[in-house]
């Protein structure tokens, strides 16, 4: 891998994590304090900024599936499935840049040969 790529990968990993610990710290704390995912999923249209959040969120976690299928298939990315999992099962603040990682990997080790 070159050295940009190299970064943009650390930067990738970096607010992958970032998102990992802040998603999942906010479902524990709501969940912890009383919550249940009934009322997690009824707090997403919780209002007009809940709702427009909702929206905006799975309108870009539906056109980030569409291109990491379509472009993941184009360059044969392996475990493809698993960055669409990640999507709905943990945030697509996370699989968005794991899939950008896996896709730099796999493109400079095609290129290396």
């Amino acid at each position: 891998m070159t050295r940009a790529e190299t970064v943009r990968c650390w930067i990738y990993g970096l607010l992958a994590l970032v998102a990992l610990v802040g998603t999942q710290w906010a479902l524990v704390s709501f969940l912890s304090g009383g919550g249940s995912i009934s009322a997690f999923l009824n707090a997403t249209v919780d209002g007009p900024v809940a709702t427009f959040t909702t929206i905006d969120l799975l309108c870009v976690a539906t056109v980030a599936t569409i291109f990491m299928i379509v472009e993941g298939r184009k360059i044969g990315l392996p475990v493809l499935w698993l960055y669409v999992v990640l999507v709905f099962a943990v945030a697509v603040s996370v699989a968005l840049p794991l899939f950008l990682i896996g896709r730099t990997r796999h493109l400079s080790a095609v290129r290396a040969g």
